[in-house]
C-alpha cells in the first residue's frame, strides 16, 4: 500500500501518541512521521525484550522524529516527560481485558487514573494546544433501540453490569473514564476533543493480525469466535479514514467535544451477499461461516454527521478496507 509520499516535508512541531504499538496506534505513528511531527510515544513492555517494536523503529523518518519510552498507565506521572513540549496529545491507550479477568473496578480506576494523569501532564507542560482521546462505540450503545444515535448518546453502564456479557469490562471502562475525562477537561480549562471509532479494518504493519481486523476477516479466514456478540449489521471505517480524523480533529482549530467515526454501515446479510460476489475464492468459507448471536443488546446506527459536517471527508470503502486487508493477510501467509 501507498504509505505517502516522503518528499519535502515540512516539520510541524511534537506531538505525544500514548500507547505506541497497537493497530491504531502504529498506523497514526506512520502518518503522523509522514505529515512532519515529531512524535513521542510509550510502550508500557518496552522494556520487555521479547516485545518486537522494529515495525515501529523501521518507519519511514522514525530514526529522526520517533521517541519510545516506557510508561505505564499505572504510573501515570512518567507520562510528564513524554508530553513535555508537546503541542498535541493523543490519548489512544487503554487497558484491555476482554476476557473478564480482572474485576471492572480495577479496570475503571486504572484507565481513568491513567487517563487524568495524562491530562494532568498537560497542564504540567504548558505546550499541549489540544488533546485527541480515542473513544469507542461502546461508550455510546444505547440500549433496546435501533435509533440512530449521536455524540449526545451515553452507554448505560447499570444495563451492560447486568447483562455480563463479553467484554463488558472494557465497555463500561471506557464509558466511564471518558465521562471523567470530560469532567477534568470542564473543571481545568484544557481543550479536548473525542474520537468514537466503530469497527476499524484495512491494512496493518502490526506483526500479528489485529483484533478487529481478525474478527472482520473471521468469514475468510474461517476462524469462529464464540465469545463474540456480533451487531445485526456492521459498521466500519478504514484504519487510514480513523488516522486521519485524529489529525484532522488536532489541528482543526474548530474542533469541540465528541465525533463518531463510521463510514460505512452494512447489514450481515448484505455483507455475506459483499463478500461472496467481491471474493469468490473464498465461498467454501463464507459459506460454512455460522454468526455468533447478537440477541442480548440491540446496536443502533452510528451517525457521523457531526464530523462530516465539520469539513472531513471519508477517502475509503468496503473495496479497501477488505481488499488491503487481504492483501496483508496473504503477505503474512494467513491466507
Amino acid at each position: 500500500m501507498n504509505r505517502g509520499d516522503m518528499e519535502e516535508v515540512k516539520e510541524k512541531g511534537k506531538v505525544c501518541v500514548t500507547g505506541g504499538s497497537s493497530f491504531l496506534i502504529s498506523w497514526m505513528l506512520m502518518r503522523l512521521l509522514q505529515i512532519g511531527y515529531h512524535v513521542n510515544t510509550t510502550i508500557r513492555s518496552l522494556l520487555d525484550r521479547k516485545k518486537d517494536v522494529s515495525y515501529i523503529t523501521n518507519l519511514p523518518s522514525a530514526q529522526e522524529r520517533l521517541h519510545i519510552s516506557n510508561v505505564d498507565l499505572n504510573k501515570p506521572e512518567g507520562f510528564n516527560a513524554a508530553i513535555d513540549g508537546c503541542i498535541g496529545v493523543f490519548h489512544v491507550a487503554h487497558p484491555f481485558d476482554f476476557e473478564n479477568k480482572e474485576s471492572e473496578e480495577i479496570i475503571t480506576q486504572r484507565s481513568i487514573n491513567g487517563t487524568l494523569g495524562i491530562l494532568q501532564a498537560c497542564i504540567n507542560a504548558n505546550t499541549v494546544k489540544r488533546v485527541v482521546y480515542t473513544s469507542s462505540s461502546t461508550t455510546i450503545m444505547v440500549e433496546n433501540s435501533s435509533d440512530i444515535v449521536d455524540e449526545n448518546s451515553w452507554t448505560n453502564v447499570h444495563i451492560v453490569r447486568a447483562l455480563k456479557n463479553f467484554a463488558r469490562s472494557y465497555t463500561i471502562s471506557k464509558t466511564l473514564t471518558e465521562k471523567a475525562a470530560l469532567e477534568f477537561v470542564e473543571k481545568n480549562g484544557i481543550d479536548l476533543v473525542t474520537v468514537i471509532p466503530t469497527w476499524i479494518h484495512g491494512p496493518f504493519i502490526t506483526p500479528p493480525i489485529p483484533g478487529s481486523v481478525s474478527s472482520s476477516m473471521e468469514m475468510i479466514l474461517g476462524h469462529q469466535n464464540q465469545n463474540m456478540s456480533y451487531p445485526p449489521y456492521e459498521p466500519y471505517e478504514h484504519i487510514d479514514d480513523v488516522t486521519n480524523a485524529h489529525i484532522y480533529l488536532l489541528e482543526n482549530p474548530n474542533a469541540k467535544g465528541r465525533y463518531i467515526c463510521s463510514a460505512v454501515e452494512i447489514t450481515r446479510e448484505k455483507l455475506v451477499e459483499y463478500l461472496l460476489t467481491r471474493y469468490p475464492e473464498f465461498r467454501k468459507q463464507i459459506n460454512e461461516y455460522t454468526w455468533a448471536s447478537s440477541n442480548e443488546v440491540e446496536f443502533p446506527i452510528f451517525s457521523s454527521k457531526k464530523l462530516l459536517e465539520s469539513g472531513f471527508k471519508y477517502k475509503h470503502g468496503l473495496e479497501e478496507m477488505f481488499d488491503e486487508a487481504i492483501e496483508c493477510c496473504k503477505q503474512r501467509s494467513l491466507l
